[in-house]
C-alpha cells in the first residue's frame, strides 16, 4: 500500500513543500530511501525502526520504499524522520492516514521522542504558503514555528502523544507565538563612556543610516568598548526584520526554545583568525556565515589588518549587493547579507603611531605596509572614518556621565522612521542602501553644499562611490537634525568623517 505524508524542507533560507511517499510491499525485508537524501536522511531507517518498536508496533517485515518528492531536489538533515514513521504506519494500516492539510517534521530518538531540528521558522512559513493548516513540530521548535501566521502549530513531545492526538484519544494543545518586541534589552550604555564625543557622534550617524564605519586609534582608547555598546543605539527591529533574521539563525541552529526569535539586531564579532568560508558561509551543504548571521545588524571586525586579506575581500560583493551567493557542486545558495560593517584597528603594528608619548618605533614604511593590508576597494566601501584619541586625565576622572543610549536611540529611531516613510514601497529601508534613483531624488544639494563637495572631491581624489557615500551620510545627518533638505553644514560634517586614510 502507498501512503503520502506532507512535510517540508529548506533550501538556503527558503522552505519548500516535500511529500513523503511510503510504499510497503511483500518480499525480502529491505528499507530504501530515494529522492536525493544526504547521509542523515538515509540513516532515518535505523531511527524509525527503533521508534516504531518503542510505540508498541511491529515494523513491517516486507520491503519498504520511501520517496521524498520532489526527487530532483537535494534533501538534508533529520527533519523527515517523523513523516517517514507516520507514512509507514499509515501504509500498513496501523493508523488512519493523517488529514491532507496537515504536515509534519522532526527528528526521532530511538525511544520515540521527537527532537528539535534546524530551520523550523522557514519551514513553518513555507507551510503557510503551501496551504497547510495543521503543523506538527518538535515541542522545542513550536514557539519558533508559531510565528508563521495562518498555521496552527502543535508541539509534539513523543510519538505516543502524537498517535493519541491523531486517533482523537488525547488532543495536543496548539501553541501561539509569544508577544514580539524589538526593543533593546541589554545593559551596556553609552552613558558609561567617558569623552570620545566625536566617536559617539560617528556611531550615532552610522546607526541612523546603517553606514559602515572604521575606528582607528592606539590601544586602550575604547574602540572595542564603544563598538560593544553600538547595539544599544541601533533602531528597534520591525517584526518583518526579526522574522528574516530569525530564518537565518534558525538555519544555523542558533535559535532555542527559550529564545525562539531574534528580537534585537545581531552583533557578530568573529575573531581575526576566521576563514573566508567562516565569514561568507559554505560547506558541502552550504550554511550561512558571519556576514549572513549579521543580516539587519552589525558585523564588527576588531584588529582589522590582522584578518587575512583573502578573508576581507569576501566582504566586497555583499557590501554592495546585500547578499552572498555560495556555489558548490550540489548547487548554489543565496543568503541575505545586508549588514553594517564596523571595524577597529591600531594605526600601526605596535599601535602607538602618532601618540603624543612618542613611544612608536615603527618607520613610515612599516606603517604604510601595515595599513596596506586593507585593500583600497574595501576602504572605499567604508562611509565613516573616525580617529579614537587617548583621553586626557581630566576626561578620565570626570564623573558627570555622558548622554544615555536611550536618548541617542530615540533620535536614531526618529531618523530611521523618516527613511522608512521616504522609501516606502521601494524596498530600501535605510540611507546606506539608496540606489542611484533615490540619490537623485533625495540628496539634492544647494549651491553652497555643492561647492563644498566639489572642492573636497578634487582635493581628496574621491571616487564616484565615495562621492555617493558622502551624499548618503549627509542625508542621514539631515534626518537626525529633522531637516528635509541637505544643508551645507550637513555636507561639512559628512566630509569631516570622510577624511583620508
Amino acid at each position: 500500500m502507498i501512503c503520502s505524508i506532507r512535510s517540508l524542507g529548506v533550501h538556503g533560507i527558503r522552505g519548500y513543500g516535500v511529500t513523503v511517499e511510503c510504499f510497503v510491499t511483500t518480499g525480502l525485508s529491505n528499507f530504501d530511501i530515494v529522492g536525493l537524501g544526504d547521509t542523515a536522511v538515509k540513516e532515518a531507517g535505523y531511527r524509525v525502526r527503533a521508534a516504531i518498536k518503542a510505540v508498541g508496533v511491529s515494523f513491517p517485515a516486507g520491503r519498504v520504499i520511501i520517496n521524498l518528492a520532489p526527487a530532483d531536489t537535494k534533501k538534508a538533515g533529520t527533519v523527515y524522520d517523523l513523516p517517514i514513521l507516520l507514512g509507514i504506519l499509515a501504509a500498513t494500516e496501523a493508523i488512519d492516514a493523517p488529514p491532507a492539510d496537515a504536515a509534519f517534521f522532526g527528528e526521532l530518538s530511538l525511544s520515540g521522542k521527537v527532537q528539535p531540528v534546524s530551520g523550523a521558522l522557514p519551514m513553518a512559513l513555507a507551510a503557510e504558503r503551501e496551504g497547510v493548516r495543521a503543523l506538527f513540530v518538535p515541542a522545542a521548535n513550536a514557539r519558533e514555528a508559531a510565528f508563521a501566521e495562518g498555521v496552527t502549530v502543535y508541539p509534539v513531545e513523543d510519538m505516543g502523544q502524537l498517535l493519541a492526538h491523531l486517533s482523537g484519544e488525547s488532543l495536543i494543545e496548539p501553541v501561539t507565538a509569544p508577544e514580539f518586541s524589538g526593543k533593546y534589552a541589554g545593559v551596556l550604555d553609552f552613558a558609561d563612556v567617558k569623552g570620545q564625543e566625536n566617536v559617539k557622534r560617528a556611531l550615532e550617524i552610522a546607526a541612523a543610516g546603517s553606514h559602515n564605519l572604521l575606528m582607528s586609534g592606539p590601544p586602550g582608547t575604547g574602540k572595542s568598548m564603544l563598538a560593544s555598546r553600538l547595539p544599544s543605539i541601533l533602531p528597534d527591529m520591525s517584526r518583518e526584520e526579526a522574522l528574516m533574521t530569525t530564518e537565518i539563525h534558525s538555519i544555523a541552529g542558533l535559535t532555542t526554545a527559550a529564545e525562539p526569535i531574534v528580537r534585537q539586531r545581531p552583533f557578530r564579532a568573529p575573531h581575526h583568525t576566521v576563514s573566508a568560508v567562516g565569514l561568507s558561509g559554505g560547506g558541502s551543504n552550504p550554511r550561512p556565515g558571519e556576514i549572513s548571521l549579521a543580516h539587519n545588524g552589525v558585523l564588527f571586525l576588531d584588529e582589522l589588518p590582522e584578518f587575512a586579506r583573502e578573508t576581507l575581500e569576501v566582504l566586497r560583493q555583499p557590501l554592495e549587493n546585500g547578499e552572498v551567493t555560495i556555489s558548490r557542486v550540489s548547487g548554489s545558495v543565496t543568503y541575505p547579507s545586508r549588514f553594517m560593517l564596523v571595524c577597529a584597528m591600531n594605526p600601526c603594528r605596535c599601535g602607538w603611531y602618532g601618540h603624543p608619548s612618542g613611544r612608536c618605533k615603527c618607520g613610515e614604511g612599516a606603517v604604510r605596509a601595515y595599513r596596506s593590508r586593507i585593500s583600497g576597494p574595501l576602504l572605499d566601501r567604508i562611509d565613516l572614518f573616525v580617529n579614537v584619541a587617548s583621553l586626557e586625565y581630566d576626561e578620565l576622572k570626570d564623573r558627570s556621565g555622558g548622554e544615555s543610549s536611550e536618548t541617542i536611540r530615540a533620535r536614531v529611531n526618529a531618523a530611521r522612521e523618516r527613511q522608512r516613510a521616504r522609501f516606502a514601497g521601494t524596498g530600501v529601508t535605510s540611507n546606506a542602501a539608496m540606489g542611484p534613483r533615490q540619490l537623485a531624488a533625495c540628496c539634492g544639494l544647494d549651491q553652497k553644499g555643492d561647492a563644498m563637495l566639489r572642492a573636497a572631491y578634487d582635493r581628496l581624489g574621491l571616487s564616484a562611490r565615495s562621492h555617493d557615500k558622502i551624499l548618503r551620510v549627509a542625508r542621514t545627518i539631515a534626518d537626525l537634525a529633522g531637516s528635509e533638505k541637505i544643508e551645507a553644514k550637513h555636507v561639512a560634517e559628512a566630509l569631516q568623517f570622510r577624511g583620508s586614510f
